[in-house]
């Protein structure tokens, strides 16, 4: 019998399995935007607007994207971490969410006003939506929500040593509000049961911080 040919990865298609690089730390390069070639309103609603724009891609691709831009929002991750308690209480909010087809547990969280700084929103929307105030507040992350086509992005706020109050919703609002142990808002995470995203990245970010173990 001959001897078996060796296969030709490149004839073949397949690639290295380590022509990606490898490294120690993530290199972070913001790089440059793309250009834009042209850039018109195709829908402009209550709350946010849909822009159709033509661009050109660092590579010199051209490409067309739809991108919703919003006023902007914030977050906030209030929490009562009271003396000698090792699993402190996050406030979490039950409310109907039309787009999801479902109640979701999330953090409190609402839009900016018009040119509204976004710690004072995030005061403000606590106040509103659950009646609290904080004596001590530090911001916790940042992300974007969908950066496909949606382009804002979040601050979340850590919000600490809260006092009650009386709340004052939106008219469209119907919020139920419940101080949960950290442990057990973990545990819904893991079971799948918290599925808001916003609140997901926040809770672990915040259980990192403390030491924990998402």
């Amino acid at each position: 019998m001959g001897k078996k040919k060796k296969k030709d990865t490149k004839k073949s298609g397949k690639s290295d399995a380590h022509a990606v690089p490898v490294r120690k730390k993530l290199k972070i390069d913001p790089g440059k935007p793309a250009k834009v070639l042209s850039s018109r309103v195709a829908y402009h609603g209550k709350l946010f607007r849909v822009i159709a724009e033509e661009i050109r891609e660092a590579n010199g691709k051209d490409a067309f994207r739809e991108v919703v831009r919003h006023g902007g929002s914030t977050v906030i991750l209030a929490v009562d971490r009271r003396k000698g308690k090792k699993d402190p209480l996050v406030l979490i909010e039950r409310q109907y969410r039309h787009a999801a087809q479902q109640y979701l547990y999330e953090i409190p969280a609402g839009k900016l006003e018009a040119n509204e700084d976004r710690l004072a929103g995030a005061k403000r929307e606590l106040r509103e939506e659950t009646g609290c105030s904080a004596k001590k507040w530090s911001k916790l992350a940042r992300y974007y929500p969908s950066p496909g086509f949606l382009g804002e992005w979040m601050q979340v706020f850590l919000a600490q040593d809260l006092t009650p109050g009386e709340t004052s919703p939106d008219e469209d609002e119907w919020l139920e509000l419940q101080m949960v142990p950290l442990s057990e808002v973990l545990r819904l995470i893991d079971a799948g049961k918290i599925q808001d995203g916003k609140t997901i990245i926040a809770v672990l970010t915040y259980a990192r911080q403390l030491g924990r173990k998402p």
